[in-house]
Order: structure tokens, then sequence, then C-alpha cells
């Protein structure tokens, strides 16, 4: 029964998505080919306006002020977008606080309060003034969102235990789903790698598994933000994990590091400083490793889906002809982005369970555990 649904789910986000990305791609097209065929005094120099695949790709992967559902395209080649605004939180020592919400600027170009919202950025228009701003952008929001979703979740199937479901009978429900999910990461990534601590930081690898699956499912729905494709996020995530790994650590680590032993005095001189370099290389493999997965993803899903468009302004022969194989490996590379979902969330975790467990490797305990 779970399977059928996560499958249903799948199917629904997958034609949804490819809905969205194909109907900004088109949006963007249709209002060129409007613009192309308008006089001269009614366009830029009435020249036509390829299209531009860079507005669609970024314009998707980089934050925002508005989740951005679908672009209509009306008779006069003129685009409405149907979005969900957000809130704008500017501060400054001439007007205060202002809050308003995103919609007052109209596609970037009317002020506001005397602000103007420029290529995403909130700029004041008296340029000496200087600001501080709290918005809640797209990525925050969403990130705010998974984060309740991630305690609910959890409290829901805290409460089910306490009431004895699942222990003197089987669990059901999204209990059912991730009491399995749970266990893997308790006997696979933590036990052979934490070993007799493997209490100790089950729940922060539970809690970095979860958040980033949870967020990477989001990023797949369509008119969210990609937020695990934001290097802010990433950056976040590898810096907590590498305080935990610096807390972790001992005598036994440190002095490998500064002094390895059984090493000849000569190549110590080049062990050393490779030795403190990973204890930093080590926290930016997963920055970099999350972050260029899930982004790299939606870049290779939007530009097959502009192929469409760019092969359509050459030939429209040729750009019937591009869709077939462009809708194919879409299909194709979007199965794959749901894997990834799943496959970054867990390498993360056991990456991150790696590194703790050599940071105390070694010492005391790990004596203690053989």
């Amino acid at each position: 029964m779970n399977l059928r649904l996560v499958k249903r789910f799948l199917v629904v986000v997958f034609a949804l998505g490819l809905v969205q990305f194909s109907n900004t791609a088109f949006a963007q097209a249709h209002a060129n080919e409007q613009n192309a065929e308008a006089p001269k005094g009614h366009s830029s120099e009435g020249k036509k306006k390829e299209f531009d695949a860079n507005e669609v790709i970024f314009g998707h992967i980089l934050d925002g002020h508005e989740f951005h559902f679908l672009d209509i395209v009306g008779d006069n080649g003129e685009k409405h977008a149907v979005t969900i605004p957000l809130p704008i939180i500017i501060y400054s020592e001439k007007n205060g606080f202002s809050v308003f919400m995103s919609s007052k600027f109209k596609h970037g170009h009317k002020e506001y309060k005397g602000y103007n919202l420029v290529d995403g950025v909130i700029v004041p228009s008296d340029k000496t003034e200087k600001i501080y701003d709290f918005s809640l952008t797209r990525n925050v929001t969403q990130m705010l969102l998974a984060l309740t979703l991630f305690v609910v979740i959890m409290l829901s199937i805290a409460n089910s235990y306490k009431k004895g479901q699942g222990v003197t009978s089987a669990p059901k429900g999204i209990q059912g789903f991730l009491e399995p999910i749970v266990i893997f990461i308790r006997d696979e990534v933590a036990k052979p790698n934490l070993r007799n601590k493997v209490d100790k930081y089950l729940p922060y690898l539970l809690t970095v598994f979860f958040f980033i699956l949870i967020n990477n499912i989001f990023g797949l729905i369509p008119g969210t933000a990609n937020v695990t494709g934001n290097i802010a996020f990433t950056v976040v995530l590898g810096v907590i994990s590498f305080v935990v790994i610096l807390f972790s650590t001992n005598k036994h680590f440190w002095g490998h590091i500064i002094n390895p032993p059984d090493v000849p005095f000569l190549v110590k001189f080049i062990l050393i400083p490779v030795e403190v370099l990973g204890v930093f290389i080590k926290p930016f493999a997963l920055i970099i490793r999350l972050f260029a997965n899930m982004v790299a993803g939606h870049i290779i899903i939007i530009c097959l889906i502009s192929l469409i468009f760019i092969f359509g302004q050459i030939n429209p022969i040729a750009g019937w002809g591009a869709s077939i194989f462009s809708v194919a490996f879409t299909v194709f590379i979007y199965l794959i982005e749901v894997l990834v979902a799943f496959l970054q969330a867990f390498i993360f975790t056991m990456l991150t369970a790696v590194f703790i467990g050599q940071a105390f490797e070694g010492g005391h305990d790990h004596k203690e555990a053989h």
C-alpha cells in the first residue's frame, strides 16, 4: 500500500514538474515571438529576440522573493505569472523597518517605499542609504516549511510509539514507512562507524538525513525552490558537521596529524601539511558534493526542455523532432533525480558518520569497542 502511494506521488510530481519546466520555457519563447513580430516602434529596434536559456535556467535555480508556478501567455504575447509573493522585510536607519509583500514590485521595475527589486536583490533608491535585508526569500520560506514538516512527522511518530503502536503491533502509515529507514541509518551507517557511541550521534545523523531528504524532495515539486542546490545552505550544514567532528576529536587524532608515527622525519614535512589540510577538506567535500549534485540535475532538465525551443527557432520541424528526444531524456533525468534525492541525503550522512568515527578512532573508547 505504501509503495503504491509513493509511486503515485512520484508520477504526479514528475508530470507537474514537466509542465512547470516546459511552461516556463514556452512562455518566454512565445513572448519573444510576439515581440519579434511587433512593429519596430513597439519592440526593441524591431529585431527578433532570441530565446534566452540562461534566463530560464538561472531564474529557476537561484533564490527569489516569490514562488513561481506558471506563466500564462495572452493573445497579445503578454505574460502573466501565477505566483505566491513573499514578505519583504527591510531595515534602514532612515526609515526603520519596512514590511510589505514582494507583489508590490511589478517585474522589478516599480519603486515602492524607496526600494527597488533589481535582479532579485532589494536596493534603495537612495544609493547612499544602507539597508539590512531580512526578507523571507523562497529558500528561507521553504526551509522553514521543511523544518516544520519534519518536526510534525517526528512528533507524530514519537506519540505513536508512546501509545504502543509499533511496539506491540506492526507500525502503520508514515510510521511504517520511516521505521525501516531509521533502522537502516542506525545499523548500516551509525554502528559500523561510531561503534559504542551510536546513541550519542544517532539523533544528529537522523536529523541531517531527513532534513536534507525533505528539502531534496521539495525541490522536485513544481514552483518550489531548490534549497539543497544553494551553496549557502550546504555551507551551513558542512560547518555544523565540521564543528561536530572537531568536538569529537581526541589526543590520538591530533597526535597522528601533528606528529605522524612510524614516518621518516623528512617525510613529516610533507605529510603534516597534507594531514592538516585534510581536516578542512572533509567538510568542504560535504558542501560541494551535495550542492553540485542537486543543482546539476535541475540544470540538465531545464536545458533539455530548452533545446526544443532553441531548435524550434532554427526550424519548426527541428523543434518538433528535438521534442521527442528532449522529453524522453527529461523523463529519464527526472527519475534519476528522485534517486539522487535519497542518495545524496544518504551520502552526506554516511560521510559525516565516517569523519566523526575517524575523529575519535584510536582512542580509549575505540579500544573498548574492540
